[in-house]
């Protein structure tokens, strides 16, 4: 019986265990988005989540010196130690929690395993904040009422999109409007 195990062995020892988080944290924090396992990415964000919690702590010179020397013990990576105190840092400072994203990406093919993608959150472009002020921008106010103007301005609208047809004859350009449609054509 397993009662109150939350930590998921991933059917391993404990040492190759920690050796394959350690691994996995490391090329996450080196490459910011990595693809594996679902149970693999799910084990390592409760294993990289803490060390990006300590990255943020700069209250003092001799806090900042324990927090590497803690992170390196469950890293064992200079580089990437040094690219998570001076890149990853900054950029997760205002942040709460919730480092990390998983997105599954579905089955893989030779053993049906199910893929997924962790990634840091504030490095990821797509679902950045500059989009996010875009959907705020364009978001339309709600008018109530108006159906009639409504109508009267799509009619506008699409007479405006539909485009003009030039037709050329003997070096004379004639604007040919575009031909309405009627009901009896529908």
């Amino acid at each position: 019986m397993r009662h109150g195990n939350k930590n998921n062995n991933l059917s391993r020892t404990a040492s190759h265990r920690k050796a394959l988080l350690m691994n996995l944290g490391c090329q996450l924090i080196t490459h910011k988005r990595i693809t594996t396992t679902l149970a693999k990415a799910k084990a390592l964000r409760t294993y990289i989540e803490p060390l990006l919690t300590k990255t943020k702590n700069t209250s003092s010179k001799e806090a900042i010196m324990h927090n590497h020397r803690i992170v390196f013990s469950y890293l064992n990576d200079k580089d990437a130690v040094k690219e998570l105190f001076t890149v990853v840092a900054p950029k997760i400072a205002a942040r709460p929690g919730g480092y990390t994203r998983i997105i599954k990406l579905g089955a893989r093919i030779g053993d049906n395993a199910e893929i997924a993608m962790i990634e840091l959150v504030d490095f990821n472009e797509i679902y950045g904040k500059g989009t996010a002020k875009a959907t705020e921008t364009a978001k339309k106010t709600r008018r109530a009422g108006g159906g009639s103007r409504k109508k009267a301005t799509d009619t506008a609208n699409t007479e405006a999109a539909t485009p003009e047809i030039e037709q050329a004859t003997d070096n004379k350009v004639e604007v040919v409007p575009p031909l309405k449609k009627s009901k009896a054509s529908k």
